[in-house]
């Protein structure tokens, strides 16, 4: 039979634990603040954050880590230790879809930790012109939802914005019931962004029959006026329900369970290949017969696997639409390459939207 080690002993031992991570992130913090001063001794300028460098370290944390603690715990940890030290270096500064409290925001401290600056701006196209004008150096957008699909708004920009797409991140979408109301029939109007109202559009239908459904922003700016008003509703995250302090009279109404949005990075800056990369394309065949064959046709010619394509009109001509192509691997790899320079002979336009690490949990 094992022995069981005393309870002083054990807090002992966690005690001297916790000193040495303490002297070792102090460690750690130090050396970033050396490779600050080494990037500016070169000549370097502007943000320090390398989203293919943070990538490689966080898949090589997920490989070293054998337990007890799960691989996303351990990516998250590290995360915030990378994001401390970063801001040591320089603090940096995202924009994203405000006010405080909104999904866009918790993508944003996924991504990036706890230690950034999160700017809030009104709208999608803000967000983008607070990245292009050099205000912040990246920003956080929607891009797609798994129930209500892609976000239109961020995929016109994409189509004229000379920024990059430089990450990804995931977060699971629980919708909420937020309001000062005491009861359900007390509640007149429901706030919320257009994508969340339709999220949620059965369980409205069942138990807001008789409220009117009212598009905002976003999600905060709805819990923002919910707070103003007894009888208003928003649907929002439990994180505005905080910031906003609004009671939650029902949690997680979402109509599909495993409801998720994708939110990618947008900035200046070109990510190098990690090996386990997507890049990110907008195409223009012209309405001509065969065209969306020959646009395919490269990808299965050179193995490169296509994970995503929707089609948007494309604002110059009547019935003329692009098409947002999502592909496995980075533009510098040799068969991603090969498939670009037999892609761009076929099409009336490539854009390439940017190569980026693919999300790590």
């Amino acid at each position: 039979m094992t022995a069981i080690t005393p309870l002083a002993e054990l807090r002992e031992k966690i005690d001297a634990l916790d000193a040495q991570m303490l002297d070792l992130l102090n460690q750690r913090a130090k050396c970033a603040q050396e490779v600050a001063r080494t990037k500016m001794a070169q000549g370097e300028q502007g943000t320090f954050y390398r989203p293919d460098r943070e990538s490689l370290v966080l898949r090589r944390i997920q490989e070293l880590n054998q337990g007890p603690l799960p691989d996303e715990t351990a990516i998250r940890f590290f995360r915030e230790i990378m994001s401390a030290c970063l801001a040591l270096e320089k603090p940096l500064e995202v924009a994203f879809l405000g006010p405080e409290g909104t999904f866009t925001q918790q993508a944003a401290f996924k991504h990036f930790g706890h230690a950034v600056k999160t700017v809030p701006v009104a709208t999608i196209n803000e967000i983008f012109n607070a990245v292009e004008t050099q205000l912040c150096p990246f920003g956080v957008v929607p891009v797609e939802n798994s129930t209500e699909g892609v976000i239109s708004h961020t995929l016109d920009r994409l189509l004229v914005s000379p920024l990059k797409i430089c990450g990804e991140v995931e977060i699971r979408v629980h919708q909420n019931l937020l309001s000062l109301a005491e009861n359900l029939a007390d509640i007149t109007t429901v706030y919320s962004h257009q994508q969340s109202l339709a999220q949620c559009r059965q369980w409205l239908d069942k138990h807001l029959p008789h409220a009117q459904r009212a598009a905002v922003n976003s999600n905060a700016e709805a819990a923002r006026l919910a707070a103003a008003n007894k009888g208003v509703a928003a649907i929002a995250g439990i994180a505005a329900a905080e910031v906003y302090q609004l009671p939650v009279i029902e949690k997680n109404i979402e109509d599909i369970a495993n409801n998720t949005t994708r939110f990618i990075i947008v900035g200046q800056q070109i990510s190098t290949s990690t090996g386990k990369d997507k890049t990110s394309l907008v195409v223009s065949t012209g309405n001509k017969p065969g065209a969306l064959h020959r646009m395919l046709e490269p990808f299965a010619t050179f193995g490169v696997d296509m994970v995503n394509i929707e089609s948007r009109p494309s604002h110059q001509g009547l019935w003329d639409y692009v098409f947002f192509i999502d592909i496995q691997g980075h533009a510098n790899d040799n068969a991603v390459a090969q498939a670009l320079i037999s892609l761009r002979d076929k099409v009336n336009m490539l854009k390439i939207l940017g190569s980026y690490p693919k999300a790590v949990f």
